[in-house]
């Protein structure tokens, strides 16, 4: 018997879809394609391109975290930076809440560097107040290397290096996503460069495991022998040079309102996350499919570190 065409169309959207590495993102409208630049200080009167936020379950904190977004969904988000006091002034406590629509906001995670580590480390934990890899809260963590260009992000499980006898491979830990900043040879005229590599999609929506018993099977490892299976490399949005303000601006459509070498916006081939400041210590992160909470928290903890060979 023939196949339904219906279905037989069907099919072969996902097909596409899957090799693409599952993206499945709407391509822009007419009405999207002629957006328009501006100052990261000015607000713009376009729409924002991303689907508008829906109700999303937060009961279960970790789990919710670790969830890539719903398709056609953007999670939109508020990171706050507490940088009171002496200790903090130097290892500040990041925030993560979830904009909701009435205007309320909900916890999600909070980060903090470790002290006296050789290369930045973050631990992640949905406990707004014990940032401690002791306890059931630690969710995850981002360490980078030496200089700081590259990262790692982790969820909680045992390093197979520190514990090199367990057999059950659920407790080795999972790689989320790699990120690396390219030196900037500029130095502060000119804007970051950024490659994020996270885990594929499977057919339904969840994520392809990664767990590396050996340097050559990590994410970075990977992608620098360009072994890119079942792996999504993401890039930022290049800036355009404004003459009238002689600065590199890019449109956020009314999310991001003050200028800062921390703000970007990741693509792939549509927007699928930004970062940007809104005040001082206040900045705006949004988030869509195929991402995780986890995983662009951790991406915003990088772009708030220093790197030396960047900057």
């Amino acid at each position: 018997m023939g196949k339904n065409p219906r279905k037989a169309k069907k099919e072969e959207k996902t097909t596409k879809s899957l090799a693409s590495l599952n993206s499945n993102y709407r391509k822009n409208s007419s009405s999207h394609k002629a957006q328009v630049v501006v100052n990261l200080s000015i607000l713009s009167l376009f729409p924002f391109p991303f689907q508008p936020t829906s109700p999303i379950s937060v009961e279960d904190l970790e789990k919710f975290a670790l969830r890539p977004a719903p398709r056609d969904v953007t999670i939109q988000c508020r990171v706050t930076r507490d940088r009171r006091g002496v200790e903090k002034g130097i290892y500040p406590t990041y925030y993560l809440h979830m904009e909701k629509d009435d205007g309320k906001r909900v916890f999600l995670m909070a980060g903090r560097k470790r002290k006296k580590c050789k290369t930045s480390n973050y631990l992640i934990s949905t406990d707004p107040t014990d940032l401690s890899k002791d306890t059931n809260s630690y969710i995850g963590k981002l360490r980078s290397n030496v200089l700081g260009t590259k990262f790692t992000v982790y969820d909680r499980g045992e390093n197979p290096e520190k514990k090199p006898f367990i057999k059950e491979c659920e407790s080795v830990r999972q790689e989320l996503a790699a990120i690396c900043y390219e030196k900037n040879v500029l130095g502060f005229k000119g804007p970051r460069k950024m490659t994020v590599i996270i885990p594929g999609m499977l057919e339904n929506d969840e994520r392809v495991c990664i767990r590396p018993k050996s340097d050559i099977e990590t994410l970075l490892i990977r992608h620098e022998n360009g072994n890119t299976d079942n792996l999504v490399t993401l890039v930022n949005k290049s800036p355009s040079w404004n003459e009238q303000t002689h600065s590199y601006v890019l449109n956020f459509h009314g999310r991001v309102t003050q200028a800062s070498v921390k703000n970007f916006q990741i693509i792939h081939p549509d927007n699928i996350m930004q970062f940007g400041r809104v005040a001082e210590d206040v900045f705006s992160m949004d988030y869509s499919f195929p991402m995780c909470a986890l995983q662009a928290f951790a991406i915003t903890l990088s772009s708030f570190d220093g790197k030396l060979a960047c900057e």
